[in-house]
């Protein structure tokens, strides 16, 4: 634990006098504040020279421990931020979202897996289109093999409307000045990518992001995976930032993952066992070819049966 001489730049209430009023007590580093009992340190500072200026430097070392470490929460306090801050986003698709009994929960990673052609990259599109449509956030678009099609986003909004009627334009910029599109390459750029976007959530009161999509997360994580244990732990790393993320700030997390050949050449999702414990909700999509159509088929889900499908359409 740091030593609390390496909080005073930050923080110029843990001054000499505060430490020195530590030190008599013992108190030397934030581990040794935590094992302390603060109602008696309070009762101590009381009896000292500026005692409302030790107690307040007792809270600033409190408040930055309880920052750093998130609280216990019972039960109740989970089902009231499940109920109040993490909302249900539709996906466009009105089969999906009946499916999904409603579409994509902000809280949760949700992992779209299939072959290729099987619309993984259209239900980004249109859900993306959608969300910044109807629901007023901003969504950020992470683009890992230059698939993002903004022309195609802006069919999506024009469908249900005349494309000639000047106020449906207006409608379409705005929307698409929602949605944030970044290309990203390789593994170390998403987790910088990740990092400074929990960064800004943080600071900026403001920025509502309602969705992040990664398209592909998987062409990232596969030629890593063969390095080793250091490959392996990026994937890790990479997998509970996303968690965080979604958890933290309310957000949708969608990420696409390819299959590959398993046992007796029976196709599964990439990325391995280690991976499979990571999203929240794993759905498989594919492609009817005889009609034209698709099909989403729940593998994982934390509240409903696996096993699950619906035919859907792309238009």
């Amino acid at each position: 634990m740091a030593p609390l001489e390496a909080l005073e730049r930050d923080y110029p209430l843990i001054d000499f006098n505060f430490r020195s009023f530590c030190a008599s007590h013992t108190i030397f580093t934030v581990e040794d504040f935590l094992v302390h009992d603060l109602n008696a340190l309070e009762g101590f500072a009381g009896r000292e020279y500026a005692p409302e200026k030790l107690k307040q430097g007792i809270k600033q070392v409190v408040s930055i421990i309880e920052s750093e470490h998130r609280p216990w929460l019972n039960g109740l306090e989970l089902l009231e931020d499940a109920q109040v801050n993490k909302c249900t986003l539709s996906t466009g698709f009105e089969r999906i979202d009946v499916l999904l009994q409603r579409g994509l929960c902000e809280g949760h990673v949700t992992e779209l897996v299939g072959p290729s052609s099987s619309c993984k990259t259209q239900v980004c599109l249109k859900a993306a289109s959608y969300v910044a449509s109807k629901y007023m956030g901003k969504v950020m678009y992470f683009d890992t093999g230059n698939s993002f099609a903004p022309k195609r986003v802006a069919q999506f909004l024009s469908q249900s409307s005349d494309p000639t009627n000047p106020e449906v334009s207006k409608t379409v910029k705005q929307v698409m000045s929602r949605i944030v599109c970044h290309s990203i390459f390789d593994i170390f750029t998403l987790i910088d990518m990740l990092h400074q976007l929990m960064s800004d959530l943080k600071s900026q009161i403001n920025c509502r992001v309602r969705m992040l999509i990664i398209d592909s997360l998987s062409s990232l994580i596969a030629p890593i995976l063969g390095g080793g244990a250091h490959g392996h732990a990026l994937m890790v790393t990479t997998g509970f930032l996303l968690k965080e993320l979604a958890h933290e700030h309310n957000v949708s997390v969608v990420v696409t993952n390819h299959m590959v050949a398993g046992e007796a050449g029976i196709s599964k999702p990439a990325l391995g066992e280690s991976w499979k414990s990571i999203p929240h909700v794993r759905l498989l999509l594919s492609r009817n070819h005889a009609n034209n159509g698709s099909s989403v088929t729940i593998l994982k889900h934390p509240c409903l049966a696996t096993g699950k499908s619906t035919d859907f359409m792309v238009m």
